[in-house]
C-alpha cells in the first residue's frame, strides 16, 4: 500500500488514509455489487498515468493541439479492440460513463421532444432509459414497458408492440440495471423496424459476458447501436463506450454529438486504461471467466431458492439476482444491505417490480458475482457466501452469529485475494 501510494501518504495524509481504508475494504470484504469489479494493476497503472496531462479534443488524426502522436496510438488502440470485442465496425471510446454515453447517443439520433420505448425503472430498467428524476426527460418523450410476469421475467413484448405502434419511437431501446434474464433482441428489433425506429441496446451490465460470448450479441440480431460502460463485467475503468454496428452514418452522428457536442477534451489516461482492459477481454482466458460469472451466479440462486427465498424473474440467466428480502423474510432492503455490510458483503439495496416501499428503502437487494469470480471464487465458493447471506439476515439480531459469520468473510477473502493480473 505505501509503495504504490508513496508520494501521496507524504504529501495528504487525509487521502492517503481514505485510500488505505478503502484498500483494507476491498481486501477483507466481498464485493457483490453487480455493477462493480476489480481492475488489474495495469489498467490502474494507466489510469494513473502520464497520459492525465495532455489535452486531446477530437479524434485521433484530426486534433485540435499539437503533440498528440502517443495519445492518437492509444485511442486507435481502444477503438480497434472495442470493435473487435463486439463485432461493431465503428466505436468511440470518449465518453466519460455510461450515463454520458446515452445522452450523445439521444442527441446523435433525436431531435427534442422525439420519443424513446424504454423499460421502466422499477421492472428492471436504468436510471438514464426514462426515469422522470432525469433532465433528459424535459427534452425528450420517454414511453415505458414493463415486464409481463414479474415471477418469470417474461416482457411483455406484444404490449409493447402495440405501445410503440401507437407512439411511433424513434429509439426502441433495450437494456437494464436489475434484469436477471437475457432479452428477446429479434422481438425488439422486429418491432424497431415495424416503426422505423432504431434499435439500440445498453449493454452496461453484460459488456464483459457478451464480450467473453458467455450470453448473446445484440448486434448479430440487427441492433442498430450499443451504449456500455467499460467497468462492471467488461472489468475495466470507469468510462463510457458507444458501439455501431455498421452503420458509417449514425456513427458519424455519434462521434459528432461527443465532441464537440457535448465534451470537450477526452480523458486520455482514462482512454488508455480501457485500450489495456479490452487488450484483456481479448484473451481467452477471458472467456473462461465469463462462463464462471454465470454458473457462480447460478450456484448462488440455488442456495436462495431452496431456502425460499423469492427471486425476482424466478432466478437468474446473467450475473445478478434480485431477492426479495422484504416479502420472504421481514426485513427490509435498507437493512438487508447494513447487516451484510456488516459481516464484510458488500451488496446494493433495491426496488422490486411495483414495490409497495419506497425507493430509498425498498423490498429487496440486488447482487452478483463479476467481483468474486474475478478473485477466484467457483460454485462451491458462491454456495458457502450465499448461504452465509441468509444466516445473517435471519439472525441479524445475534452479534455472536454475525461476528462468526464476519470471521469466515475475512478468511475466504484470504484464501481467495484480488490478483493483480487476470492474464
Amino acid at each position: 500500500m505505501k509503495d504504490l501510494y508513496s508520494h501521496i501518504q507524504k504529501q495528504d495524509k487525509e487521502v492517503f488514509s481514505a485510500l488505505e481504508g478503502e484498500e483494507t475494504r476491498e481486501a477483507e470484504g466481498l464485493e457483490l455489487i453487480p455493477s462493480e469489479n476489480y481492475v488489474s494493476r495495469a489498467v490502474r497503472e494507466a489510469n494513473g498515468s502520464v497520459l492525465t496531462n495532455k489535452y486531446s479534443e477530437g479524434y485521433p488524426g484530426k486534433r485540435y493541439y499539437g503533440g498528440q502522436q502517443f495519445t492518437d496510438v492509444v485511442e486507435t488502440l481502444a477503438v480497434e479492440r472495442a470493435k473487435q470485442l463486439f463485432g461493431a465496425k465503428y466505436a468511440n471510446v470518449q465518453t466519460l460513463g455510461g450515463a454520458n454515453a446515452n445522452i450523445a447517443m439521444y442527441f446523435a439520433l433525436l431531435q427534442p421532444g422525439d420519443t424513446v420505448l424504454g423499460m421502466d425503472l422499477s421492472h428492471g430498467g436504468h436510471l438514464t432509459h426514462g426515469h422522470p428524476v432525469t433532465y433528459i426527460t424535459k427534452i425528450f418523450n420517454f414511453v415505458r414497458y414493463k415486464m409481463k410476469n414479474p415471477e418469470t421475467g417474461e416482457i411483455d413484448y406484444e404490449d409493447m408492440r402495440k405501445t410503440a405502434v401507437g407512439v411511433k419511437p424513434k429509439i426502441v431501446l433495450a437494456g437494464f440495471s436489475a434484469y436477471p434474464r437475457e432479452l428477446n433482441y429479434e422481438k425488439f428489433v422486429s418491432i424497431a423496424r415495424e416503426v422505423g425506429a432504431y434499435a439500440v441496446m445498453d449493454i452496461a451490465h453484460i459488456a464483459g459476458l457478451i464480450a467473453g460470448e458467455a450470453v448473446k450479441n445484440p448486434f448479430d440480431y440487427g441492433f442498430d447501436v450499443m451504449t456500455s460502460t467499460t467497468h462492471k463485467t467488461l472489468r475495466g475503468p470507469r468510462g463510457g463506450l458507444i458501439l455501431t454496428r455498421d452503420s458509417e452514418e449514425i456513427a458519424k452522428k455519434i462521434d459528432k454529438m461527443v465532441f464537440p457536442g457535448l465534451q470537450g477534451g477526452p480523458h486520455m489516461n482514462n482512454i488508455a486504461a480501457k485500450a489495456v482492459a479490452f487488450g484483456e477481454a481479448l484473451n481467452p482466458s477471458f472467456k473462461t471467466y465469463s462462463a464462471q460469472v454465470l454458473k457462480n451466479a447460478k450456484a448462488m440462486e440455488e442456495v436462495f431458492a431452496t431456502s425460499g427465498v423469492r427471486m425476482l424473474t424466478g432466478g437468474t440467466s446473467n450475473h445478478l439476482i434480485l431477492a426479495d428480502v422484504f416479502g420472504s423474510l421481514g426485513i427490509p432492503g435498507k437493512e438487508a444491505e447494513e447487516v451484510l455490510d456488516s459481516v464484510g458483503i458488500t451488496l446494493n439495496k433495491n426496488a422490486i417490480a411495483d414495490d409497495t416501499r419506497k425507493p430509498m428503502d425498498p423490498s429487496g437487494i440486488r447482487f452478483g458475482t463479476p467481483a468474486i469470480t474475478t478473485r477466484g471464487f467457483k460454485e462451491g465458493e458462491c454456495k458457502r457466501v450465499a448461504e452465509l447471506m441468509i444466516e445473517a439476515l435471519k439472525n441479524r439480531t445475534d452479534q455472536a452469529k454475525l461476528s462468526s459469520i464476519h470471521a469466515e468473510i475475512k478468511q475466504l477473502c484470504a484464501k481467495f485475494p484480488i490478483p493483480d493480473s487476470f492474464v
